[in-house]
């Protein structure tokens, strides 16, 4: 993620001073380099329209960027004319799916209200991929909004939340293997230090790590590295070093899924 707060204010930094703070392009792309990872993909902070356009500009400004995950109205009767307009831009083809803070809504089932799963349709119809931002109480709904909408491609963010300080496994355990019973959904090995403690552990995360892979399978998981929310626990180079001791009992063909190709896939990005 990027963010200016000169441009535009990020409410949900206010009690977190790490993050109250300008985050760029320009401070994530050396951290890149240095990590030895040659492409990522921007994902929306905030539901505000105005974002969208902006993050393809940079993806349009900068080759390391290989695709953005935006945001519209899901349920605004006019979703596919205004992902359209997006797709049609001359920087349009960076715009590889649609996320939504679906974490912020108060009803838990807000997924699968039915102007919501118009506008998911819309989306899976414009080819685009739609991210799953929810917390672990709203897994129920979105294993049955991925069930209802075979034809969208689901790709659940930060591991859907497991409560990993709390060293809570189930009913967490249970969602993620509903989840990938459905061919149609993929997830991400993403923000999962966000959810431990200061004096987190390698040992507190591996359970969560092997329990995806093996639900999912290397070619539906996703590195992600939620920068710069993550350096509320570490920085890039740490979530990339971790990352790697998690993958540690992978084949090398399957860590390079992980790490590169199952996004390539599921985001359908250009590989260059």
């Amino acid at each position: 993620h990027v963010w200016d707060l000169t441009v535009r204010d990020q409410p949900w930094t206010a009690d977190l001073p790490t993050l109250r703070r300008a985050f760029t392009i320009d401070e994530l792309l050396p951290q890149l380099t240095t990590a030895g990872i040659d492409g990522t993909v921007l994902v929306e902070t905030i539901n505000v329209a105005e974002e969208t356009p902006e993050l393809l500009q940079l993806a349009q400004s900068h080759q390391q960027v290989r695709g953005v995950v935006g945001w519209v109205e899901l349920t605004d009767p006019a979703v596919t004319d205004v992902l359209a307009g997006l797709r049609q831009r001359p920087d349009g083809r960076w715009l590889v799916g649609i996320r939504h803070q679906v974490q912020s809504e108060p009803d838990l089932d807000w997924l699968l209200r039915p102007d919501v799963h118009r506008g998911l349709g819309a989306v899976g119809e414009a080819g685009l991929a739609y991210d799953l931002l929810v917390t672990r109480e709203q897994l129920p709904a979105a294993i049955d909004a991925a069930r209802a909408l075979p034809q969208v491609r689901f790709i659940l963010d930060h591991a859907g939340k497991p409560a990993i300080g709390d060293g809570e496994l189930d009913p967490w355990r249970q969602h993620i293997l509903k989840l990938a019973a459905l061919p149609n959904v993929a997830v991400k090995l993403s923000g999962l230090l966000t959810e431990t403690g200061p004096d987190w552990t390698l040992a507190q995360l591996q359970p969560y790590a092997d329990h995806l892979l093996a639900a999912f399978g290397p070619n539906r998981v996703l590195f992600g590295s939620d920068w710069p929310v993550s350096t509320l626990r570490a920085n890039y180079g740490d979530i990339v070093r971790v990352t790697g001791q998690l993958l540690a009992g992978l084949s090398p063909t399957e860590q390079a899924a992980v790490l590169g190709a199952a996004a390539l896939d599921w985001y359908r990005l250009e590989d260059s």
